[in-house]
């Protein structure tokens, strides 16, 4: 009996030891494939976006009578941060304009807003364009020459018929998007990556090399600007820096 009862005993305490040693081994597999299924997002940010058709969006902006801020915001949520299909490349159609540009377009699924913040799924002509710039000057020309029946359909929206960038959002929902809440949208961009700094020219502009230890809110601290703002004028993807790095900081 004693044998049996001893035999029992190393029985079970050895069924205990392989079952620990299986969740173990279970839980290594386990986290390995964690590992390997992890994504790394490497698509632009939103500041980076901003960053590479900012200047442009000034110089348009200020030459037209038209709010740099709205041209960069309209961008931004037309083409989802020039990340949609039709805001990427090969169509770089950054407003949703529809038809074509110079015999070119792209017919892709929209939605639309009835007016009363119903949507509803079309099919749609849009223009296509050889880059982010031709998309500008084209949105520029739209809202400077308005549409066939009416050339001054956008007269709303100029700087001299508006007193803040507010009256033009304003201005723009229900007459170039049919999305009820259109202007809150823009604003909301608008005031998060502070685009009204756009709307006026480059007072001084100089160039800093980040020291060991640094950090984008150190930086803009110092230098009374905003970690977003830093961002979109060195076109950054993320916050990380290194030692030696060049940055641009610009006063308005």
């Amino acid at each position: 009996m004693k044998y049996l009862i001893n035999f029992l005993k190393g029985l079970i305490i050895t069924i205990i030891v392989i079952c620990v040693s299986f969740f173990m081994v279970t839980q290594l597999f386990n986290t390995n494939e964690t590992k390997e299924t992890v994504v790394v997002d490497n698509r632009p940010s939103i500041e980076e976006f901003i960053g590479s058709i900012a200047e442009i969006a000034r110089k348009l902006g200020a030459e037209n009578d038209l709010y740099a801020s709205i041209i960069i915001a309209q961008a931004v949520l037309e083409s989802e941060h020039g990340q949609s299909g039709l805001g990427s490349a090969p169509n770089n159609n950054l407003f949703g304009m529809k038809g074509n540009y110079k015999n070119n377009s792209v017919t892709l699924e929209t939605f639309e807003d009835d007016g009363s913040g119903n949507m509803t799924t079309v099919m749609a002509e849009f223009r296509k364009y050889p880059s982010y710039e031709a998309s500008m000057q084209d949105y520029v020309k739209l809202m400077r020459q308005g549409v066939s029946w009416n050339k001054d359909f956008y007269v709303g929206v100029y700087k001299s018929n508006t007193k803040s960038y507010t009256d033009a959002t304003k201005f723009l929902t229900g007459s170039y998007a049919t999305d009820s809440s259109y202007n809150e949208k823009l604003n909301s961009l608008i005031a998060k990556y502070d685009l009204q700094q756009y709307d006026s020219p480059v007072k001084d502009k100089k160039t800093i090399t980040v020291a060991d230890g640094d950090s984008l809110m150190h930086i803009a601290e110092a230098h009374n600007v905003k970690v977003t703002s830093i961002k979109q004028w060195n076109q950054l993807r993320s916050d990380r820096l290194e030692a030696g790095q060049q940055l641009n900081i610009y006063q308005y």
